[in-house]
């Protein structure tokens, strides 16, 4: 997080708060299995396969989608060069938008893919030498940087990004506690508003690729 700008910074966190926001309905809707952090379905399709191998299927196709939109998404940024931020999170604006208008249609199966999709392409939003460089719907290596970078504090090193990877965690948790509010209270327009969010967030990205 250091290494990127404050405006970009800023955008990161929103990012993070996106894919919070989107996973906690995700979540809510899909039987407590995951369309962000694939740690988690990974370990369910772990115990699905101990307890009950015909119900793996769920969380392999999830992992295989969220695979197929980080592809989908890494392609995309490459041709958009530097207009790649806010051509991949246009992308998660329309897939978020396609997965609204499926749950309206009560098509669960293409809800959940549009969902996985969206996630997967969201990771490529932030990018150096082709590589993800801020991880936005996993959290795990931020709390572990957060975690180093403040014990080189108390060391009385000099650490400047600690900081920045406490906001993302932050970012991310509360974009889920926002998703499960609304979408316990309007699922109807849960994912319209998380569409709207990642257009938003498309349109402030085209701005700092020409500022």
């Amino acid at each position: 997080m250091n290494s990127i700008d404050r405006s970009r910074r800023r955008l990161a966190v929103a990012a993070a708060a996106l894919a919070g926001y989107v996973d906690a309905a995700g979540f809510l809707s899909a039987n407590s299995y995951f369309v962000s952090f694939m740690s988690g379905n990974t370990t369910r399709l772990g115990v699905d396969l101990a307890t009950s191998p015909a119900a793996a299927a769920v969380p392999a196709l999830l992992i295989l989608g969220f695979v197929t939109g980080v592809f989908g998404g890494a392609l995309l940024a490459a041709w958009a060069g530097t207009q790649r931020k806010f051509a991949v999170l246009a992308l998660v604006a329309l897939l978020l938008g396609g997965a609204a208008l499926a749950g309206v249609a009560k098509h669960t199966a293409v809800f959940l893919s549009l969902l996985v999709l969206a996630m997967g392409a969201l990771n490529n939003t932030f990018q150096r030498d082709g590589e993800v460089s801020v991880g936005l719907t996993y959290m795990t290596g931020a709390l572990v940087r957060f975690a180093q970078g403040l014990a080189a504090r108390v060391l009385g090193r000099r650490e400047t990004g600690w900081l920045g990877w406490l906001m993302l965690w932050l970012g991310l948790a509360l974009g889920a506690v926002a998703g499960a509010t609304v979408w316990l209270s309007r699922p109807d327009l849960a994912l319209w508003l998380a569409a709207a969010w990642a257009a938003g967030l498309a349109l402030a990205a085209r701005r700092l690729a020409v500022s």
